[in-house]
Parts: C-alpha cells; sequence; structure tokens
C-alpha cells in the first residue's frame, strides 16, 4: 500500500500532459467553429472544407508514425517539445492565410505537429503511473481534448466580435509556447526528478520491472497485438474526427443554429465526454482493484462505451433539439471512455521503451481513416445527401472496432521477454 508521506509530482507532470492536449485540441477545434467567419474571406464550400481536414489528417497519418519513431529515439521531454513548437507556428500560420491553398498548407503542417501529441502523452503516462492507475491518468489528460471543446467555443464566439478570426490562430499558437517553457522547466523522468521520494518513486515501480532490450520501430509490427491496437484506432477515431469537424456545421446548417447558440451547445456536449473520459478511465481501474484480470477490464469498459453508440447517433433522426444534443453527448462522452481504454491497451502490453512507436502506427491508423471516413467521404456524401447517412454509419463502428481489438490483441498479457525471443507474439504462435 502506498504510504501516505509519498510525493505526488506524478499529478503535476500529468497536469502539463492535460494542459498540452488541451492547447493542441484548440488548435484543432476552432476551425470548424470559425469556419462562418472564415467563409466570408473566401470560398470554402462542404468539398473543399472535406478537403482541408483531409489535408490535416493526411498529415496526422504521417506525422504519427514519425513522431512515435522520434519520440521513442530522443525521449519523452524533448519530443514533447519539439512537436509542441512545430504545431504552434503552425497555427499562427493559419493567421496569414488569404485563399484556401494558404489553409491547406496551415492544415497539413498543423496535422504534422500536432500527432506528436499522444504518443508523447501516453509515453509520459507509462513512466508515471503503475498499470493500475494508467486508464484513469489516460482518461484525465484525454479529457483536456473535451475542456479544448468546452472553453474554446464560447472564447472564440466572445473574441470574433472584437478580433479577426486571425487573431484567434495567434492566440492558441502563443498558448503553446507558453507551455513550451513551462515543460521544459519541469519535466524530468521520475528517478532524476528532484521532487519524487523514495516512497512514490516506489509506488511508480511497482509494476514488474521492464527487462526488455530496446525494440526497433520496425519490428513493432511483428505483433499482433499492433495491429490490433491499430485496428482499434482504424475504426473508431473517425467517429471522434467527425463529431470534431462536422459537427459545428451540422448545428449551423441543418440545426440552423446561430454562433452564440453553438457556443454553448459544443460546452455541453463535450463537458459530457470528459465525463465519458474519466469514468471510463475511472471504470476499469476499478474492476482492476476488485480483482479483476487487467484485460477483461479494458474489454469490459470499452464494450459498454461501444454498445452506446449505436443509440447516439440516431440524433440525427431526432426532431427535438433537446434530445438531440442529449443523444450527441452520449456518442461523445462513450467514444472518449473507448479512447481511455483504447490509448492504456499499448501500455498494458508493450514495454515503455516500445510505447510510443505503438502509439505512432495506431494513430497513423486512425489518421488514414479519418483521411477518407472523417473528411473526403463525408463531405461528398453530405453535399448529395445530407447528414444522416454519415451518423447512422457510424453507430457500428466501435463494436466492430472491439471485435478487431479482441481478436489480435487477446487478453492484453504483458510482453516480456528479449524482444529476440517474440516468436509466441507473432502472426503464428510457436509450437511449446
Amino acid at each position: 500500500m502506498q504510504s501516505s508521506t509519498a510525493s505526488r509530482i506524478r499529478w503535476y507532470i500529468l497536469s502539463l500532459i492535460f494542459l498540452a492536449t488541451t492547447i493542441n485540441y484548440l488548435d484543432r477545434i476552432m476551425f470548424g467553429f470559425l469556419m462562418p467567419k472564415i467563409r466570408e474571406s473566401m470560398a470554402v464550400d462542404d468539398v473543399m472544407y472535406g478537403r482541408l481536414t483531409a489535408a490535416f489528417e493526411l498529415a496526422y497519418t504521417i506525422g504519427f508514425l514519425a513522431m512515435g519513431k522520434f519520440i521513442d529515439r530522443y525521449g519523452t521531454k524533448l519530443g514533447y517539445a519539439v512537436a509542441t513548437l512545430w504545431w504552434s507556428l503552425a497555427s499562427i500560420f493559419h493567421a496569414f492565410a488569404r485563399v484556401p491553398m494558404d489553409l491547406g498548407i496551415g492544415r497539413f503542417l498543423l496535422g504534422l505537429g500536432e500527432a506528436g501529441n499522444f504518443p508523447a502523452a501516453i509515453k509520459g503516462v507509462a513512466e508515471w503511473f503503475p498499470k493500475k492507475d494508467r486508464a484513469f491518468a489516460t482518461g484525465i489528460f484525454n479529457a483536456g481534448t473535451n475542456v479544448a471543446s468546452m472553453v474554446g467555443p464560447p472564447v472564440f464566439a466572445a473574441m470574433i466580435f472584437y478580433v479577426d478570426w486571425r487573431a484567434c490562430f495567434w492566440i492558441t499558437g502563443c498558448l503553446g509556447f507558453v507551455w513550451l517553457g513551462l515543460w521544459w522547466w519541469l519535466y524530468k523522468s521520475p528517478e532524476m526528478h528532484p521532487g519524487v521520494n523514495a516512497e512514490e518513486l516506489s509506488y511508480i515501480k511497482s509494476d514488474a520491472e521492464d527487462t526488455s532490450a530496446k525494440m526497433g520501430w520496425l519490428e513493432v509490427f511483428k505483433y499482433r497485438q499492433t495491429w490490433g491496437f491499430a485496428l482499434g484506432k482504424l475504426l473508431s477515431d473517425p467517429v471522434w474526427r467527425f463529431y470534431s469537424y462536422w459537427l459545428p456545421l451540422y448545428l449551423y446548417d441543418v440545426r440552423k443554429f446561430d454562433m452564440k447558440q453553438v457556443g454553448w451547445v459544443l460546452p455541453l456536449i463535450y463537458l459530457m465526454a470528459d465525463i465519458g473520459s474519466v469514468g471510463g478511465g475511472w471504470l476499469s481501474g476499478y474492476f482492476i482493484r476488485k480483482g479483476w484480470p487487467v484485460g477483461k477490464s479494458r474489454k469490459m469498459t470499452m464494450g459498454i462505451c461501444a454498445a452506446f453508440m449505436p443509440i447516439a447517433v440516431t440524433a440525427v433522426l431526432v426532431e427535438n433539439p433537446i434530445i438531440a444534443i442529449g443523444l450527441m453527448s452520449l456518442a461523445t462522452a462513450a467514444h472518449q471512455g473507448w479512447s481511455a481504454n483504447l490509448f492504456t491497451t499499448a501500455s498494458d502490453v508493450f514495454p515503455k521503451k516500445a510505447v510510443a512507436s505503438v502509439i505512432g502506427i495506431g494513430g497513423a491508423a486512425g489518421g488514414a481513416g479519418s483521411f477518407l471516413l472523417a473528411t473526403l467521404i463525408p463531405g461528398m456524401v453530405i453535399q448529395k445527401f445530407g447528414y444522416t447517412p454519415v451518423f447512422l454509419t457510424y453507430g457500428v463502428f466501435h463494436l466492430t472496432a472491439l471485435l478487431l481489438v479482441h481478436l489480435f490483441m487477446k487478453d492484453l498479457d504483458p510482453i516480456q521477454e528479449s524482444w529476440g525471443n517474440c516468436q509466441s507474439h507473432l502472426w503464428v504462435d510457436s509450437p511449446h
């Protein structure tokens, strides 16, 4: 049992990761929210909007692969710093856009940099928290995505009456630089941090010692668990990205909300996503503390979340706006509870030396799926048939993803042997 005298530096580190994730998503979500004002400056219809968001997703896919490898090689501190510097500069670049092509370049650059957030964040959590706390810690920092969606719309709605939309991109870019200074000053590994006492270090290291040798980036692909994680992201990430990109436009164009109404509706929807993110992380930790195996705890929680998605997408069929908003809130909450646990499966299974690479590969798969299923295809379908077929199709994605995670990742048993002896974790199990 943890001593009452243990320091609590890990929670301060988690707060920094939470703040980075919040800033990361502020940069991302304001593009859709500010689109009515951007459209006053340049011609951006639904198809063009889909192409611009596709530019982000294409870069996000590439960036995840590169950033995951970079962070595993150079460490959490430097990796997170480089990613934040890049995406902050890319955010500011948007302020100089004069034609849609400029916005496309800005979205592409932003995607490359923002891809580094989750590999660095998950690796940081794996370094600072034992397994029984990781889903909860992931749920907390992942809630930053929803805090950004809660705080951003009303702030941007207020700002847009006083300044040009370009100033919003300047402000979020500068926030990234403020965070970067704090991160570089405060972050160290648990073993090197002067504020961590012996009791806290013992708690952080309470899992079985990781004795695995360093794993090559390409070697990660040999493991079916990597593919299970990647397939889970491939199918579930596009759903969240669709809501992030298209929900503001759906509220504007279909529900006929004005900017002030969207400014309070989106925070409400993403407040529920926050509850889902933290609650989903807490629930699997609760199951573990009740004595359930880690794999069963994670997959049971993911199953509960996935089961809500077919119900939630019926929002598009409901005329009453209050009920529709409630169902949309259920969708975002269920997805974030799912996501907190799916992210944690990578650190459950793989040693810390490989976590960022695995997250990067999974994130690339999610980006590739989103490139097609959350940007290009929805843009064309919505223009011809409206939002209903897209919403309804997404109702089954999480359940399908859960089946694939179960088939490929099995019981989420940790890989503990040296990388050179990985035969039992390849596609064909070795005979015993």
